[in-house]
């Protein structure tokens, strides 16, 4: 096969030029501003994609959840975060084989119940484990609240033989919802401030953090540049999509990856492709952009919308009606690309039009 035009559809086409290029964005912000970088890999979820960016000067990776972190554990990668609040004893017995095999593992935490769980579950183990506090910046989703809540839960930590304080980390995800690049500014600041402060009041009472990190794709090139940030954690700017395009951090032409879908109905007032939901996924933004039209942006097609999905159709409608026919293969940048990475077993690789090769997405499907 030497054209992705004759990849059967649908497909998820991997532009390994824009990738790179992309990878070496982030980690060129990151050594330009004395910063380590620790990339969340939730969104390719993908061995080859992790290696590539640690080869790019990431000193580990950041994970959603404990199955991804075991996928990247696998493969030899040693240094993880898992960015999510884990209390329940089996859980807890995967963090243990985690670091039964070696793995350096960061925890977050935000309660002090779940830290007293953790300690239970290790407290029969030789293992310590590395804590992060995560703090709320704005997203109101986990975390406790920035300064004396911080550093309450890093004291309590003091206290279990267990647990040790490495960091404080945010996720500034609310930049999403942002209607200007200066409510992006003003989120991202917002999202350091929260960080550093928790740190400072936590150093002035005798508690060192190492670590204070930050970085949605929207944020992480505003707060990284605070005084006082150690890391950025940046995710979606591997590949950006039609979000990051809506929000202005990225351009259509910086999206590194692409549906492949196939025409397979026209009529009068629309066209039927076959990426439906089960494809596209029905995400205009978790946390309320209104910038994306439709479900998905169509490459060279700007006067198309993705109007609808069921399971196995998009309706596509139109003004003027395209030259479009039966069969015609079009490319689309999803809107959200971290959940269309996770319909598919594998990425076909191109580079142009020319089909280079085929990499699994080996962390699909891991949510436990």
């Amino acid at each position: 096969m030497n054209s992705f035009h004759e990849v059967d559809t649908p497909s998820l086409l991997l532009d390994l030029q824009k990738l790179k290029t992309n990878i070496n964005r982030v980690s060129g912000f990151a050594k330009d501003h004395g910063l380590k970088l620790r990339p969340h890999i939730k969104t390719h979820k993908s061995i080859k994609i992790a290696e590539l960016q640690l080869e790019s000067g990431a000193v580990g990776i950041t994970t959603a959840k404990i199955e991804e972190a075991e996928v990247m554990a696998s493969a030899g990668i040693k240094d993880i975060l898992i960015a999510y609040p884990i209390s329940s004893p089996e859980k807890i017995k995967r963090v243990i084989g985690l670091l039964n095999r070696g793995v350096d593992l960061k925890i977050s935490v935000d309660s002090l119940e779940q830290i007293k769980l953790l300690q239970k579950g290790l407290e029969s183990t030789p293992h310590s484990l590395e804590v992060w506090i995560k703090v709320n910046s704005g997203l109101n989703r986990c975390g406790v609240e920035p300064g004396k809540s911080a550093l309450k839960l890093a004291q309590a930590v003091l206290f279990l033989s267990k647990l040790r304080v490495g960091g404080i980390f945010t996720h500034a995800g609310h930049a999403y919802g942002a209607s200007t690049k200066e409510k992006i500014e003003e989120i991202a600041l917002a999202e350091a401030k929260a960080v550093v402060e928790s740190a400072e009041e936590c150093e002035k009472a005798g508690i060192p953090i190492q670590v204070r990190s930050v970085g949605s794709t929207p944020t992480y090139e505003i707060s990284g540049k605070v005084e006082g940030i150690t890391e950025v954690r940046p995710g979606n700017a591997v590949f950006y999509d039609a979000i990051q395009v809506g929000l202005g951090v990225a351009s259509h032409d910086d999206c590194a990856l692409t549906v492949l879908a196939s025409v397979v109905g026209v009529y009068e007032d629309r066209i039927v492709i076959d990426a439906g939901s089960k494809t596209l996924c029905l995400d205009k933004g978790a946390h309320g952009l209104d910038s994306v039209k439709g479900y998905g942006y169509i490459l060279g097609h700007p006067g198309l919308i993705i109007e609808r999905l069921s399971e196995e159709h998009g309706v596509v409608v139109f003004e003027e009606k395209p030259t479009l026919k039966l069969n015609d293969k079009v490319r689309i940048i999803p809107n959200h690309a971290c959940t269309v990475v996770n319909q598919f077993d594998e990425y076909t690789l191109v580079d142009g039009e020319r089909v280079v090769g085929n990499w699994k997405v080996d962390a699909r499907g891991k949510n436990k």
